[in-house]
């Protein structure tokens, strides 16, 4: 007699959902470290920006050229405040995902207990059912002997 848990497939589609959460959770955390790299970079253009309009500043330069440094510098300036947003986005679809994949381990968790348990009271049984067999084969044999 094999064990069979009637909720096996409920048990599956949790591990399954549990699976995909952690797949979703890595893929949001990937996205979260390149929307960081590309933060990072936009800084380090900052940098060398600033470094080079403290050069020219040094040198003769026309206007239109120092106007042109400084309009960049705005344009650096907006594109790292929209990457600081994405970056905050991305770390909320993070912790979304974290949350999901809680909540994802929790039910797997509940259910495999559950099959845990039925197999142990399946076990037992078997054992009880076991006992019984060889306590009347003894019981059969004494009277026999008698």
């Amino acid at each position: 007699m094999a064990f069979n848990y009637a909720f096996q497939q409920i048990v599956n589609l949790k591990s399954s959902q549990k699976t995909q959460a952690e797949w979703h959770l890595v893929d949001s955390i990937g996205r979260l470290r390149s929307e960081e790299h590309t933060l990072n970079d936009l800084y380090h253009l900052k940098i060398e920006l600033s470094e080079m309009i403290t050069n020219v500043v040094t040198e003769t330069v026309s206007i239109s050229h120092m106007v042109l440094l400084q309009e960049y510098s705005e344009h650096l300036d907006q594109q790292i405040t929209n990457k600081r947003q994405d970056v905050q986005a991305a770390q909320q679809v993070v912790t979304e995902k974290q949350e999901i994949l809680t909540e994802r381990m929790v039910d797997e968790k509940v259910w495999s207990k559950a099959r845990e348990k039925a197999f142990q009271n399946y076990t037992a049984l078997l054992l009880h059912k076991e006992q019984n067999a060889l306590d009347e084969m003894a019981t059969n044999r004494f009277k026999r002997v008698q």
